[in-house]
């Protein structure tokens, strides 16, 4: 069984690799590349796999799959610089590849915690972008 929690939260970034010259990384990133940054507003989907408990019900309780969100997640990401205030990403490309990847690694053992196992990562960057990250 897979469960779902959804968030959404903006923040500012741009994309840009430190090591390539300002016109390789605006020919790379294009607008993306924007000295003065660009935001989003993202949503983000933590699917849970698990078995249903039977005394509850539940795969697990969303309400404690929020709180691990918020704690590890939304506190630190929303209203922010991707690039400049949120220590799990410092010195990343923020790519919404990259940070679905960092998403996970701070969820995952959290999540474990629960007795759960966290499935899937899914972060919408914009209507018509997403990626959905599985793990390693």
């Amino acid at each position: 069984m897979h469960i779902t929690r959804r968030v959404r939260f903006s923040a500012a970034h741009k994309l840009f690799n430190k090591n390539w010259s300002d016109k390789k990384n605006e020919d790379v990133f294009g607008q993306c590349a924007n000295p003065n940054w660009h935001g989003h507003n993202y949503e983000l989907f933590v699917s849970i796999k698990g078995n249903v408990n039977p005394e509850t019900g539940f795969v697990i309780n969303l309400h404690e799959v929020n709180k691990i969100i918020d704690e590890f997640i939304t506190k630190k990401v929303d209203h922010k610089n991707l690039n400049l205030d949120v220590d799990f990403l410092k010195g990343k490309i923020t790519s919404t590849e990259v940070i679905a990847i960092e998403f996970w690694k701070q969820l995952e053992k959290p999540i474990k915690k629960l007795g759960a196992k966290l499935y899937c990562v899914k972060l919408i960057e914009t209507e018509n972008n997403y990626v959905e990250y599985f793990g390693t």
